[in-house]
């Protein structure tokens, strides 16, 4: 094994006597799961190979079932902010489960929980609990019509916002390198009333809008920040009509800063989803908004909505214990790690005379191989898909280094990445460079 990739002997011990191997288990997967992943993201059909089959993970790094270290930079696509079983999030977890592990009943922490997130956003006043990002967006989609008593919403291609039958046209990184613009098992009602326009270009309404829901940074065809005055401009255009401005923060929801993109931006919607980090690599998702638009939400309202695991006791443990972590000063450190690693792979390309671009929104990444970052999902998709990535991301892999196994991702920092790791990531991308070279 060579660069950062190491075998079975490393010092913290990783577990690769187990007799399995990658091929092995895909094999295996193949046979009991459609295409061997639950998620399709998993899956290496836009980079080709084999998947790595995961066995442990510590810090910034992740251990296959053959004892193969990654330094990684998907970080389960954004929830270990604080790396990899960092050990307050494992106390936690540990010490709640040893109290049982569901109840069907209301607890202490998920009050707690809802009251962090409360605290840290200006204008989100009530929480409601989930267990994903997708039932969250969902959620928040019926409480936007609810509230308006209007049936159409409008979203930007190249935003993903869960796997939800009226969300999932255009959907960014969840159905793009799968080669699809949607779902087959999508009725055309189900989508009827949702209306896709391009990302940075603030849409006409009308008063038949119940909601604008967007990712305030598009983080799922790479990372394609918002043009100066799109957000400002959507806030805008919902009160002149009446539409509710629904953020997606799913990804930068206490991952962007402290107060997530309101902070960021200065632009505040009327509803916010959450996922990820709130769920510190649990399963949990969060719908937000005012005390009155909550209101509408059952018991209180006729907007119905449950979950038999919502509020489910271990995650809201870890959300806890990761929110806990993450003061305002800790932004700052994850800022210049991906500054850091921004500085380097950039240096590494132009030395090598690659076309690449690293796009940075405070702490969030991207990776585009053209000359230029994109402004849309069109602009995204034609860099997306020229084949350099492939190339990219098995050169990497194969030195022990781990980006998301398809062009449309992001690239996720850790505060637990240390100069260690993005000097051996850089001095990897150097060699791959001068290889696509």
């Amino acid at each position: 094994m060579n660069g950062a990739r190491s075998d079975s002997s490393d010092s913290d011990g990783a577990h690769s006597n187990t007799g399995l191997s990658n091929t092995g288990l895909f094999n295996r997967a193949r046979a009991v799961i459609p295409g061997g992943v639950n998620s399709p993201v998993r899956a290496f059909g836009s980079v080709g190979g084999t998947p790595y089959f995961v066995a442990r993970a510590s810090g910034p790094y992740v251990y296959d079932v053959e004892g193969n270290r990654y330094i990684d930079y998907v970080q389960s696509y954004g929830p270990t902010i604080l790396g990899h079983a960092h050990p307050a999030v494992t106390e936690a977890v540990q010490t709640a489960a040893a109290s049982g592990t569901s109840y069907g009943a209301p607890t202490h922490d998920e009050v707690r929980l809802a009251e962090e997130i409360a605290h840290r956003i200006d204008g989100l006043e009530m929480v409601r609990l989930v267990s994903s990002g997708t039932e969250a967006t969902m959620t928040a989609i019926r409480i936007a019509r609810g509230a308006t008593g209007r049936d159409r919403i409008v979203k930007f291609a190249g935003n993903y916002h869960g796997h939800s039958d009226a969300l999932l046209v255009a959907g960014g990184s969840g159905v793009a390198q799968q080669g699809l613009v949607g779902s087959a098992g999508v009725t055309a009602g189900a989508v009827a009333d949702t209306v896709v326009a391009p990302y940075n270009v603030v849409p006409e309404l009308d008063e038949t809008v119940a909601a604008v829901v967007v990712e305030p940074v598009a983080a799922n065809m790479g990372l394609v920040e918002p043009a100066p005055g799109f957000l400002e401009g959507l806030r805008q255009a919902c009160d002149e009509v009446g539409a509710l401005l629904m953020f997606d923060e799913v990804i930068t929801g206490f991952r962007l800063c402290f107060g997530g993109a309101t902070q960021w931006f200065g632009v505040t919607p009327d509803i916010w989803c959450f996922g990820k980090v709130i769920g510190g690599g649990l399963p949990m998702g969060a719908v937000g908004a005012s005390a009155e638009i909550m209101s509408n939400l059952a018991p209180l309202g006729s907007v119905y909505q449950a979950g038999t695991l919502s509020g489910n006791p271990l995650a809201t443990a870890a959300g806890l214990a990761v929110l806990e972590k993450l003061t305002p000063d800790s932004y700052g450190r994850l800022t210049d790690i991906s500054a850091r690693l921004q500085a380097g792979l950039t240096a590494a390309f132009d030395d090598a005379g690659v076309e690449a671009c690293v796009p940075r929104v405070g702490p969030l990444l991207g990776l585009f191989f053209g000359s230029e970052p994109p402004t849309d999902f069109d602009s995204a998709k034609r860099i997306c898909d020229n084949g350099m990535y492939q190339k990219f991301f098995a050169g990497m892999l194969i030195r022990g280094v781990a980006f998301a196994p398809g062009a449309y991702e992001a690239v996720f920092t850790s505060l637990a990445h240390t100069d260690v790791e993005l000097d051996a990531t850089i001095k990897a991308c150097r060699e791959v460079a001068e290889e696509m070279a």
